[in-house]
């Protein structure tokens, strides 16, 4: 029997990680990148967190050095900010809780890992349609043909309008996600979630000497301070970490948040995953997380019906797919929604806040499920 083929489309972190991984089956892939600068890194300078089963699973698929690329973190701080105070309601400790990255890093070693991959090979061109019915892809006036075609090609894409038909939960937040990096040489500087009046700032260190912040703010505040964003950020980092020695601040980049949970997963035989699949708030830093575990389920149902001799186009392999993630992608998307309204500042809900959170440390079964939740999501 010939090698099945399959197509995805996309050089993010999602589609690079379901090449690679998916690449380990008896098939043949065809990766679109569309992308002449592919060969250039650091274009992106985020980070990113994964969980502890998270990091496992890509541990246990790729071939990477843990200290090269990912640091460890070993403690979490939640703070609140009252009348210019900050209280520390909520923390974690555990040998691993979590792992951060910086995205550039873990794209050029996927690179590496896709170009020893002799099954797959990559296309550096744009495709100008798909056609559902059929299960082809265009590129100008020609048509390619696959037997599972994926489309991880960002949250705004007219392509998955073909799909979904606008059938998702969506939800304008109107706030900015501003994410940079600072180099510093300050020592022992922790994981740490604010939730400011402006809106949750996260500290996220990945190497001795530097951290990433992600802080949400509101439209009209970043309209109202664009020009001084660098300068109000220093200011409130030197008051978070108590006047820590910085002696860089990189680049600001900014991406408008918004919720998008789709409530249908592919027609015949093109997936959507990734972003276009589901965006969330990055308030609990869950948005890579969903995205493997999505990858982990594909790869698990791809090896079941390719061992049983089935064709890929023509099995219920997505319908699977779709049945076992859905659940826990709604579940986590509308779950960090709520925790983002929670700590909203509100004269209503305030004082219950207040109470909640006076005792939450109190609790030891809500930080276990938190955990249990944040590290293997709610479908285990």
């Amino acid at each position: 029997m010939n090698k099945q083929k399959i197509c995805i489309i996309g050089d993010g972190l999602t589609g690079l990680s379901a090449a690679a991984i998916l690449s380990q089956d008896n098939i043949k892939i065809d990766l679109f990148v569309g992308n002449k600068n592919y060969n250039k890194s650091k274009s992106d300078t985020r980070t990113t967190a994964v969980s502890e089963s998270s990091y496992q699973f890509i541990k246990q698929k790729l071939n990477i050095n843990k200290k090269f690329l990912f640091w460890p973190c070993k403690e979490i701080n939640l703070f609140i900010e009252n009348n210019k105070d900050f209280t520390n309601f909520l923390n974690f400790k555990k040998k691993n809780l979590m792992y951060i990255f910086q995205n550039y890093k873990l794209k050029k070693k996927l690179k590496e890992e896709i170009s020893k991959k002799k099954n797959i090979k990559l296309i550096k061109k744009n495709i100008t349609d798909i056609d559902c019915i059929n299960g082809s892809i265009l590129m100008g006036k020609n048509k390619f043909f696959y037997d599972l075609i994926i489309l991880s090609i960002g949250g705004k894409s007219k392509l998955y309008n073909k799909i979904t038909q606008g059938r998702s939960i969506e939800k304008n937040y109107e706030e900015i996600a501003l994410t940079t990096n600072f180099i510093h040489s300050t020592k022992n500087i922790k994981v740490s979630q604010f939730f400011l009046k402006e809106g949750p700032l996260a500290i996220l260190p990945f190497s001795k000497n530097m951290f990433s912040v992600v802080w949400s703010v509101s439209s009209l505040y970043f309209k109202n301070n664009h020009q001084v964003l660098k300068k109000k950020l220093s200011e409130k980092i030197q008051i978070l970490l108590n006047n820590p020695k910085i002696r860089n601040i990189e680049k600001i980049q900014f991406f408008p948040i918004k919720l998008n949970l789709k409530t249908k997963y592919f027609k015949k035989n093109i997936l959507i995953l990734g972003d276009g699949l589901h965006a969330v708030h990055p308030i609990a830093g869950q948005g890579f997380n969903l995205v493997l575990r999505d990858i982990k389920k594909l790869s698990e149902l791809m090896s079941k019906d390719l061992k049983l001799g089935l064709s890929l186009k023509n099995s219920f392999l997505l319908n699977n797919f779709y049945e076992n993630r859905k659940p826990e992608n709604i579940a986590i998307g509308l779950g960090i929604n709520l925790t983002n309204i929670f700590f909203k500042d509100n004269k209503y809900f305030s004082p219950i806040r207040k109470i909640i959170l006076d005792n939450i440390n109190n609790f030891e079964f809500i930080k276990k499920i938190s955990q249990k939740i944040s590290n293997k999501g709610i479908s285990v």
